[in-house]
């Protein structure tokens, strides 16, 4: 056969080849992408190798064919579709389209029956027709004009093909079939007959009509077979057959490839992350259709990520002359990447050794200004650079783009330039994108959305002892790093950002709530929180007593002395002389004294408790009262935590240097802590806190009537909750039972058992299971919540805040049952976390836009921990400042249920509270 005129491909077979070869790819999201990219591999080689003049792509239509109406059984053995391989058809779909190539899914029968009609129609016409399939049925349309060529291996068949493969001519395929039967699709076909003696038998007598006639002739098991099962052989024949006179959609000549549409297929690509695919689309675009033109006032973003072995050049700027060409470049530039290089990760203490600067991906500048080593060249200053990039930098144009920008910003205001423009974070992007798929830093980033291996810090200063500073790399090296990162950075943003754009609602939680966030937390940490240096270290030493005194007592119930720091003399003391029952072993099979252990001990044995009392005092004095002291700053007299967007899962901030989020508040020694955190003469603390706010989330989603009832009504939630479980007044509910309630109501919102909530409360599991069976029967929307939540998240792989964030559960279909367990547990939590921490975030940004209002002279938000905000206000202005900062907070969200605040003002922290 010549070069054919018609290509009919077998999409399903396509499809199941492609799934079924791959390993099980997926994109950062966690969606399965293994058959879309399979397939459309598989098509563009196809089309590379062919450019038919007509083409048709056909797939089978969901729903029930003719076959199944003929017979019930047929094909019902076969599993339900993967959900994987579901999830990836409308994609494909599209993207198939996208390509200009005829596609056709005809209800009510098969890809089979739509190839078959197409190409005895084209046939006929004296056309030469080519059928890309894995399926040996299309074996029976195999004609003068009709070859086949196999998906996988690439084998033609014409006719003497199909007798070599099959030994029997194309016209005797069906009775084949039909003798034979077809256990994938549940053909019945006759009992031990296979292809062997099918073929024997069609050889001798021709047809299956013969067969039949000669049945009483044919010997042995297999006749009698063959007897027994002649009824079924009409049955078999129809089933088997390919119809070819289907009424079709699409004549022939309207099987013509169209232009594809190459913005669909890059928007396709992008989302899916199916780089190669986006490379090769570039490869093959024009160089004036590859480059998208942007309106003046929009920033041009480029459509994908470039390749990871992208060409390179990587500029060290050490002159007047290339600092001004470099300078002009930036200035014409929509967006510009940058980063700085500095003495140390203290940002209040880091000086800029050298800034980097990239204005699309490959092209990138390294400024060195305070290398140092001997040898070093000649480099402009410090100064000279800050001041001829002040313009740059301070203008809201070019819009600006860090990783982790908010550092970069804190270094620069070290040297008296405030950074405007700040548009977007390649770190927030991969935070906000997918923030279980990977560590956000660039180096993780880049791995996991470029495919590229980034030069380590470690790789150009060395590690441990002989680690040297940044100013003691050489320029070379130091270009190579360091440009690379800004580089790196605009590549992160180019692969990333399209995706975004491409949900409206990632979109809008990262332009309304992460990066407006970014200089507000700056600002916070630049001004840090006032600590009474002297008040800590009389807490430490009282701590040391109360040590000291425990120690005693410990040692006193043990019978010895012993280092009750070490777990291997507490495990001799506990299970060897005192003989208490081993609960739980290590990793390497030795008694556990983890913290939980000791805590289930302690109801009935002192020294556990004594052990945990003694933990928690000495970790309030390592942690807070000796540490606290050597954090605060000598030029500010402040301590200046570091908060950390893109590391909760739920979008909750985290802090460290010091970690505000974990100071303990329910022991008398861990609220003294707070009594260290002070406001200066003339000014308190305000503490705002958001009641219950995880609860009222609870009520928002679920919908239930109780529980928006209780809310809308101002009652106090846990008392209800007792007088609904427990059939009490609500005067009568006893502090007993609002104690159960109350972690019943928090307890089931953290997907606890009715086993957690026996250890909880001392009590039975059976009796613990009452409660959970009582409290959903009183709510029956939080159950139903529940239940749609987990469906929905294992068949979406991923759960949604209110505000649109996205909380990806990548065990949720996990084997491993306590993985699966955990990811549904998230599952009805994350939303409420994570709706919780948008909720805070956006009223930080209002609350601070307000401060700013009025020039924070009256307050300013100094500290954010877990559903609190804490100001610094003038004392002359505080019910002014409460007033402000209640109304921006409860009108955060829009919720069925109204947010509500507590306030409170004091010298000191705890005194807020």
């Amino acid at each position: 056969m010549n070069a054919p005129d018609l290509v009919l491909i077998d999409g399903s077979s396509y499809l199941y080849r492609a799934f079924h070869a791959l390993p099980p790819l997926s994109n950062s999201r966690g969606e399965p992408t293994g058959a879309i990219f399979g397939v459309l591999n598989m098509l563009n080689s196809f089309l590379n190798a062919f450019a038919p003049p007509r083409i048709a792509v056909v797939f089978d239509a969901p729903g029930r064919t003719f076959r199944d109406d003929l017979f019930a059984e047929y094909k019902s053995h076969r599993p339900p579709m993967p959900d994987d391989l579901r999830s990836q058809i409308d994609p494909l779909l599209a993207a198939v389209g996208a390509m200009g190539l005829p596609l056709l899914r005809i209800p009510g029968v098969e890809a089979d029956d739509v190839i078959g009609t197409l190409a005895r129609n084209a046939a006929q016409r004296g056309l030469k027709v080519l059928i890309s399939t894995g399926d040996k049925d299309m074996a029976q349309l195999v004609g003068e004009n009709i070859r086949l060529i196999n998906t996988m291996s690439g084998s033609k068949y014409d006719r003497e093909a199909v007798k070599a493969k099959f030994d029997v001519w194309p016209e005797q395929i069906i009775d084949y079939l039909a003798l034979v039967g077809d256990s994938s699709d549940n053909i019945p076909g006759i009992d031990k007959v296979g292809p062997k003696t099918a073929a024997k038998w069609l050889n001798q007598y021709g047809t299956l009509d013969a067969i039949v006639a000669n049945a009483a002739d044919i010997g042995g098991k297999v006749g009698e077979n063959l007897r027994a099962g002649l009824d079924t052989l009409a049955l078999s024949h129809k089933l088997a057959t390919i119809r070819c006179d289907l009424e079709l959609p699409l004549s022939i000549d309207e099987l013509t490839r169209k232009d594809a549409d190459a913005e669909a297929l890059r928007a396709l690509y992008a989302n899916l992350e199916l780089r190669s695919l986006l490379r090769q689309l570039q490869g093959g675009a024009s160089a004036e259709a590859s480059a998208p033109a942007a309106p003046p006032a929009v920033i041009a973003h480029p459509e994908q990520a470039p390749p990871a072995d992208l060409p390179r050049h990587y500029d060290c700027v050490t002159t007047q002359a290339d600092l001004g060409r470099w300078i002009a470049k930036l200035q014409a530039a929509d967006l510009i990447a940058f980063d700085t290089e500095t003495t140390s990760l203290n940002y209040m203490q880091a000086q800029i050794v050298g800034l980097s600067f990239c204005i699309e991906p490959g092209t990138a500048a390294y400024i060195p200004v305070a290398h140092d080593y001997p040898g070093a060249p000649d480099q402009l200053t410090r100064a000279k650079v800050l001041e001829a990039l002040r313009p740059v930098l301070e203008a809201a144009k070019p819009a600006k783009l860090g990783h982790h920008l908010k550092y970069d910003m804190h270094v620069l205001e070290n040297h008296g330039i405030r950074v405007a423009g700040m548009q977007f974070d390649s770190m927030l992007e991969s935070y906000v994108f997918n923030s279980v798929a990977t560590r956000h830093d660039m180096d993780s980033a880049a791995s996991r959305y470029l495919g590229l291996t980034t030069i380590h810090y470690e790789d150009v200063t060395g590690k441990g002892a002989k680690q040297i500073g940044f100013s003691q790399v050489a320029l070379d090296q130091a270009t190579a790093y360091a440009a690379e990162d800004a580089d790196v950075t605009m590549r992160l943003h180019c692969h990333l950002w399209p995706q975004i754009v491409a949900q409206p609602a990632l979109r809008r939680l990262y332009e309304e709530i992460e990066q407006p966030l970014v200089p507000v937390l700056q600002r916070m940490e630049h001004d840090g929180v006032l600590i009474d240096r002297d008040m800590l270290r009389t807490q430490s030493r009282e701590l040391a007593d109360t040590m000291a005194r425990l120690q005693i007592e410990a040692h006193n119930e043990a019978g010895q002395p012993f280092n009750l720091d070490s777990p291997k003399q507490l495990q001799h003391i506990l299970y060897e002389k005192m003989q208490i029952p081993v609960t739980r072993k290590t990793a390497t099979g030795q008694p556990s004294t983890a913290e939980d252990v000791l805590e289930e001990l302690a109801p009935d044995h002192k020294l556990p408790r004594l052990i945990l009392e003694y933990r928690g005092v000495a970790k309030l004095r390592s942690t807070y009262t000796e540490k606290l002291p050597e954090q605060i700053d000598p030029h500010t007299g402040r301590v200046h935590t570091s908060y950390h967007q893109a590391v909760a899962a739920t979008g909750r901030l985290s802090s460290s240097d010091p970690n505000l989020q974990n100071i303990p508040i329910r022991t008398p020694e861990g609220r003294r802590i707070r009594q260290a955190f002070v406001a200066p003469p003339g000014s308190v603390l305000l503490a705002a806190d958001y009641s219950q706010i995880e609860l009222r989330i609870m009520a928002h989603l679920s919908g239930d009537a109780g529980l928006l009832a209780a809310f809308a009504e101002d009652r106090d939630i846990h008392q209800a909750t007792a007088a609904e479980v427990f059939g009490a007044p609500l005067a009568g509910v006893s502090a007993e039972q609002r104690r159960s309630a109350k972690a019943i109501n928090f307890g089931l919102i953290y997907g606890m058992s009715a086993f957690g909530l026996a250890r909880q409360l001392g009590i039975g599991r059976t009796q613990a299971q009452q409660y959970v069976d009582l409290y959903f029967a009183r709510y029956p929307g939080v159950k139903k919540y529940m239940d749609d939540t987990r469906a929905n998240a294992r068949s979406r792989g991923f759960v949604e805040t209110v505000l649109g964030r996205r909380l990806y559960l990548p065990d949720i279909a996990s084997r491993n049952r306590a993985l699966q367990q955990y990811a549904e547990r998230s599952a009805i939590n994350a939303p409420m976390q994570g709706t919780a921490a948008d909720i805070i975030k956006r009223a930080m940004i209002d609350v601070e836009a307000w401060c700013q209002s009025a020039g924070l002279t009256k307050a300013r938000l100094i500290m954010q921990v877990h559903d609190e905000l804490v100001l610094e206000v003038r004392s002359d202005v505080i019910h002014e400042v409460s007033t402000a900062v209640r109304e921006r907070m409860m009108s955060a969200a829009n919720l069925r249920v109204p947010l509500k605040v507590d306030i409170g003002t004091g010298t000191n922290w705890d005194e807020a509270h």
